[in-house]
């Protein structure tokens, strides 16, 4: 059992976040996971030598871990998430995944850390459509 989903066990309220508490939890994870994955990515493309052609890259990577830490943190909040908020962050976090996988997918074949980012940012946007979906 992972940190979210003890949080989630011990908290003292009810889950306002309806829908499937497994949807939740693996939400929660795939936001945490995609935020590192895309702020180690942005610092590998600054590394490579062809860093002016990773700009876009960049950009998109730096905005995917803003969103998806926030999304991550709102998601986690029990006591007074507002069904629209939250489907509002996830549907904005489902976007940016997607913008920066596309980014990234366009940098695979030469960069293994693009790779990488692009298949964290595709599992986080399949884990925000089905939270999407569970809360209904």
């Amino acid at each position: 059992m992972g940190t979210p989903s003890i949080m989630l066990e011990t908290h003292p309220g009810p889950v306002r976040i309806a829908g499937d508490r497994d949807a939740l939890v693996s939400c929660i994870e795939a936001c945490i996971e995609c935020a590192q994955a895309c702020t180690a990515c942005a610092d590998a493309c600054l590394a490579e030598d062809e860093v002016a052609s990773l700009t876009g890259c960049i950009a998109a990577n730096l905005d995917c871990a803003t969103i998806c830490r926030a999304t991550g943190q709102i998601v986690s909040r029990q006591g007074g998430a507002s069904a629209q908020v939250v489907k509002a962050t996830l549907n904005a976090c489902r976007a940016a995944c997607d913008e920066c996988a596309r980014h990234c997918e366009g940098h695979a074949e030469q960069y293994e850390h693009c790779r990488a980012c692009a298949r964290v940012c595709r599992r986080c946007e399949d884990a925000c459509r089905e939270l999407i979906a569970a809360i209904g």
